[in-house]
C-alpha cells in the first residue's frame, strides 16, 4: 500500500510534495510544515519487514522539528523532540498500519521544511540467479557490485544536496539579518550627524539682546 499522508499542515504541507517510489516501498518526501502544526504519514508493513527511517530539518528556525513513530496498537516505537536529524531503524512486529508524524507545534511563528526518507523491505536481487546456490558469472557479480556503488553515489548525492540546501538557508538569513543590521546603522548614523549639526550650529548661532531706554 503506498505511503499517505494527513495531518494540520494543509495545503502548504503539499506544494513541495516529493514522492519517489521504488521495488523496494522506499519513499523520498520534501514538505514545508507551518508553524503550529503536525503532519502525519502512514504506511501498511508486514510483520518481520526491515524498515528505515531517516529524517532532517532543510530550512525555517533552528532546523528542528519533533518526530513520532507508531505502531498498529499505538505503541510508540521512537519519539524525538527537536531533532534536527537522525535515523531510526526497527523490524515491524506486526502486520499493520504504522504511522509516524513530524511537529512543529512548538514553534509561534516559523515554518519549517522537512525532508524524509523512508524505507520499507529490502531491494530486490539484481538478478534472479542471486538467490540461487550456485555462484554468479563475472559478469554478474560486477553488475551487482556497480548497482550497489550507484546506490552510494545516489544517497551521499542526496545528502550532499540537503547540506547544499541547508547552508545556502542559514546564509541567505545571515544576509537577509547583516542588510537590516547595516539599514539600521546608517539610519542611526545619519540621525546623529543631523543632531550634531543642530547643536553645533546652536552654540556658533548669535544670539540678539533687546536693549530698551528709559526716558527721563
Amino acid at each position: 500500500m503506498p505511503l499517505r499522508g494527513s495531518g494540520t499542515a494543509g495545503p502548504w504541507g503539499w506544494l513541495t510534495l516529493l514522492l519517489v517510489a521504488c521495488a523496494a516501498r522506499a519513499s523520498e518526501i520534501t514538505f514545508e510544515l507551518p508553524d503550529n502544526a503536525k503532519q502525519c504519514f502512514y504506511e501498511e508493513i508486514v510483520r518481520g519487514t526491515k524498515c528505515t527511517l531517516e529524517f532532517q530539518v532543510i530550512t525555517g528556525g533552528h532546523y528542528d522539528v519533533d518526530c513520532r513513530l507508531e505502531g498498529p496498537d499505538g505503541a510508540v516505537l521512537y519519539k524525538e523532540m527537536k531533532k534536527q536529524y537522525d535515523s531510526f531503524t526497527f523490524t515491524a512486529s506486526r502486520n499493520g498500519t504504522y504511522k509516524f508524524c513530524f511537529s512543529n507545534e512548538f514553534s509561534t511563528f516559523t515554518h519549517k521544511t522537512v525532508y524524509f526518507d523512508f524505507q520499507v523491505g529490502e531491494d530486490p536481487p539484481l538478478f534472479p540467479s542471486e538467490n540461487r546456490a550456485t555462484a554468479l558469472t563475472q559478469m554478474e557479480s560486477a553488475c551487482v557490485s556497480i548497482h550497489e556503488a550507484l546506490k552510494s553515489v545516489i544517497d551521499y548525492q542526496t545528502h550532499f544536496r540537503l547540506r547544499e540546501a541547508q547552508g545556502r538557508s542559514r546564509a541567505e538569513d545571515l544576509n537577509t539579518r547583516v542588510a537590516y543590521w547595516s539599514i539600521g546603522e546608517a539610519i542611526i548614523l545619519l540621525v546623529v550627524s543631523i543632531g550634531q549639526v543642530f547643536l553645533l550650529k546652536s552654540f556658533f548661532s548669535d544670539k540678539r539682546t533687546t536693549t530698551t531706554r528709559v526716558g527721563s
